[in-house]
């Protein structure tokens, strides 16, 4: 995927109100109507969301009749998962880190708790 695609992809992602879009969509098309129906905005305000998120490639339109239902292209966001994939081992290994951190931690604690006589302990 080019940088300037990934870019809009994570830009459209951003905004609260263009993800509970793709929330919607992901669960079929909608009209525009349909889209701008839980939002307190106007709506220019919602086809200005729409606009984003249809450059960024995560959503169509196709003309029926006087409709142009909105459909989610969840490619983009494969993509884009994949590109957070590849930091997933240093994640990981971040994580086994602090694990072995907080068991060295715990662990000389633990083992002076369990020498103090029961009348010493909180």
């Amino acid at each position: 995927m080019q940088a300037g695609r990934l870019d809009a992809v994570f830009a459209a992602l951003a905004d609260p109100t263009r993800r509970a879009i793709l929330a919607r969509l992901a669960m079929g098309q909608a009209s525009v109507s349909e889209l701008a129906a839980p939002f307190d905005m106007s709506q220019p305000a919602i086809s200005k969301h729409l606009k984003v998120l249809e450059r960024a490639g995560l959503i169509s339109s196709a003309q029926r009749a006087q409709m142009r239902p909105r459909r989610l292209d969840a490619k983009p966001l494969a993509h884009a998962s994949g590109w957070l994939e590849r930091y997933r081992e240093f994640w990981e290994k971040s994580y086994d880190g602090l694990d072995a951190l907080l068991d060295e931690l715990q662990t000389p604690r633990t083992r002076a708790r369990a020498k103090r006589p029961r009348e010493n302990r909180k």
